[in-house]
């Protein structure tokens, strides 16, 4: 029991970490993170789009979220290193973070949305999905999706391979949430296979038999028969 109670509190303070970067990291755009236990404490991998700003000036931001970590979740001996997201527009939090911003900014919620998944599928991305979930046009709420490409939901590839990102939006109607899902490029599908051209064939070498040709085969014939021993008959 202790095992399943530890994974559990392993997965609230991950959830309570990530909520607390989404928070404080917004301006730096940030990409999400990754933790992993090392036999020398905690190694953090933060993803931003402007890891200047993660830094800070002398490093005092980066110092500052790793006293944090440390005091405010209970991490053993934390290692924050910060990277940058090579292409954004793959990094379905990111893409989530400006949605909203856009919302929040007035543009219309079908605008917005096309607006993303146009620009993550000219990308070259394989699929994206974005839902849009609060009320968006008046006072009931409903629910709006955008799909273009190829997205997994279920089963294993839908945790290995689609990019997740999670963002809310707060307007005066009410607050609106908004869901990322990415299919990068480059990402192995199960149901992808290739049909390969098939290899002709090399031609065999043509025997032209002549009577001299045949003559000499059965004469080798005959040599061999000659050379096999014949058992002597028992009386």
């Amino acid at each position: 029991m202790a095992n399943e109670r530890r994974f559990i509190e392993d997965g609230v303070r991950k959830a309570r970490v990530e909520k607390f970067l989404t928070r404080e990291l917004k301006r730096a755009g940030y990409g999400g993170m990754d933790i992993v236990r090392t036999p020398l404490g905690t190694q953090v991998t933060i993803f931003a789009e402007k890891p200047g700003i993660v830094i800070g000036k002398g490093g005092k931001v980066v110092r500052e979220l790793t006293q944090n970590l440390g005091t405010m979740f209970a991490i053993e001996s934390p290692q924050v290193e910060v990277q940058q997201v090579e292409n954004p527009n793959f990094n379905a939090q990111i893409m989530a973070e400006r949605l909203a911003n856009s919302l929040e900014r007035g543009w219309y919620f079908r605008k917005a949305g096309n607006s993303v998944i146009r620009r993550v599928m000219e990308s070259g991305a394989l699929g994206c999905e974005v839902v849009l979930s609060g009320k968006l046009t008046g006072s009931r709420a409903r629910v709006q999706k955008f799909v273009q490409g190829y997205v997994k939901h279920s089963g294993e590839p839908s945790e290995t391979i689609v990019e997740k990102g999670f963002a809310v939006a707060i307007k005066k109607l009410g607050t609106i949430g908004v869901q990322v899902k990415i299919v990068p490029p480059g990402a192995k599908l199960p149901d992808h296979f290739e049909v390969l051209e098939p290899q002709p064939e090399e031609a065999e070498e043509e025997i032209e038999l002549t009577p001299e040709a045949i003559g000499e085969e059965i004469d080798a014939e005959l040599e061999e028969m000659e050379d096999i021993p014949v058992p002597e008959e028992e009386y």
